[in-house]
């Protein structure tokens, strides 16, 4: 369990090559200002950022084994976990999905200062973004699990990855689903908070909403 700054630094370092952790580095000064324009995170957890932000979605990492296809974040907000992940692997096929202007502007602008070619930002509610075929889906924050499921469902495969941060409510959230969601899914402690799980699946959910082209 991470426990400390300096020990999210390093858990991050283990996950990154130099290159991606200047990006890391040069970006959080990039956050702390914009925060200072628009409430991105709360301003207390700027001061634990490697561990609250930067480590929480860089363990994300661990349950990919590599390049899996395209990866969908939703919800991007302030840019965790998926711009994180962008910083860490430019490489990568990359979406964001946020809706809320400000937080677009701001994902636009980090894509650009870093060159992230492979991050895409679609400015849209999630509804509107045209239907693909995604290698991993994540959000942080975004909405409660069967909603998320539900929301998402049309751009799963049945090889889908799912990676879904969901703070103490999460094993309490499968639960809660039919016995086809909860067989795909299992609840992984998180690195960063004692508390805390990730939802961990794979495969494709079918929700019997109705299917966007």
């Amino acid at each position: 369990m991470i426990d400390s700054e300096d020990s999210a630094r390093r858990f991050c370092a283990e996950r990154c090559d130099a290159e991606a952790m200047a990006r890391l580095e040069r970006f959080i000064p990039m956050l702390v200002e914009e925060n200072s324009r628009q409430n991105l995170v709360s301003k207390s957890s700027l001061d634990s950022v490697w561990t609250r932000h930067m480590a929480d979605s860089l363990q994300l990492l661990d349950h990919i084994p590599g390049d899996a296809g395209l990866w969908l974040d939703l919800g991007s907000g302030a840019g965790f976990p998926g711009l994180a992940i962008a910083l860490a692997r430019p490489d990568w096929s990359i979406m964001l999905v946020e809706s809320r202007k400000r937080r677009i502007e701001w994902l636009e602008r980090v894509c650009a200062e870093f060159d992230l070619e492979n991050c895409k930002v679609a400015g849209s509610r999630l509804e509107n973004v045209e239907t693909c075929p995604a290698g991993v889906i994540t959000a942080r924050a975004f909405a409660p699990l069967g909603k998320l499921l539900d929301l998402s469902s049309r751009f799963s495969t049945p090889s889908t990855a799912w990676l879904l941060p969901k703070g103490r409510s999460g094993a309490i959230e499968l639960s809660e689903q039919p016995a086809a969601i909860r067989s795909m899914f299992h609840v992984e402690q998180s690195a960063t908070d004692p508390t805390a799980a990730i939802l961990v699946g794979k495969g494709q959910v079918k929700t019997g909403r109705p299917q966007r082209p």
